[in-house]
């Protein structure tokens, strides 16, 4: 069961959301019903790890942590993309970025003041932090077809992934072979 969630405003009426990306965002203790932070941008993502609820605060494209005592968010990285998906090993965080859909739901966010202030781009891929000091130690972007990406995983021990996709015809030609020495 989820322990804390986020929604991007508090509002109950169709499309009512919309007017309050930029600062509605709320993070909610399901257990309690209690809002333990608020004034956040399209949160994604909270999960608990090392003690602390770590967020993506999408809108404003920063990944960081809320202390559920004082509802305060602490950022710790700039995300140069719309932040969704959130996995971690030990001391790093993988980070999933999209690029932003052409519609009004991602236009007008603080993402795209600070994607200026940089003078960056918006990028589709993974960004691996350094929780410890905030810097983006890794990252692949992807380009071509795929514009978003909705989550990110951790596979421990595995140490050469492949994906294909279910549409394409190279589904059709995979081939796996368990190694009886592995069992």
């Amino acid at each position: 069961m989820a322990r804390y969630v986020t929604c991007v405003s508090r509002s109950d009426v169709a499309d009512g959301w919309r007017d309050r990306r930029s600062d509605g965002g709320i993070v909610v203790d399901v257990a309690s019903g209690a809002v333990v932070a608020s004034g956040l941008s399209m949160p994604h993502s909270p999960r608990l790890h090392n003690g602390r609820l770590w967020l993506l605060n999408s809108g404003e494209g920063q990944f960081g942590w809320v202390d559920v005592a004082t509802g305060v968010f602490t950022e710790v990285a700039f995300c140069p993309g719309y932040a969704r998906g959130l996995a971690f090993a030990g001391r790093y965080a993988v980070i999933g970025l999209s690029l932003a859909r052409e519609t009004r739901t991602f236009q007008g966010l603080g993402l795209d003041r600070r994607l200026a202030e940089k003078d960056a781009v918006a990028r589709c891929g993974l960004l691996v932090v350094d929780i410890q000091t905030g810097e983006a130690v890794e990252w692949v972007w992807i380009e071509g077809l795929v514009h978003e990406l909705y989550d990110a995983a951790v596979l421990p021990g595995v140490t050469c992934p492949s994906l294909i996709g279910l549409k394409g015809s190279e589904v059709l030609r995979v081939l796996s072979v368990d190694d009886p020495a592995v069992g």
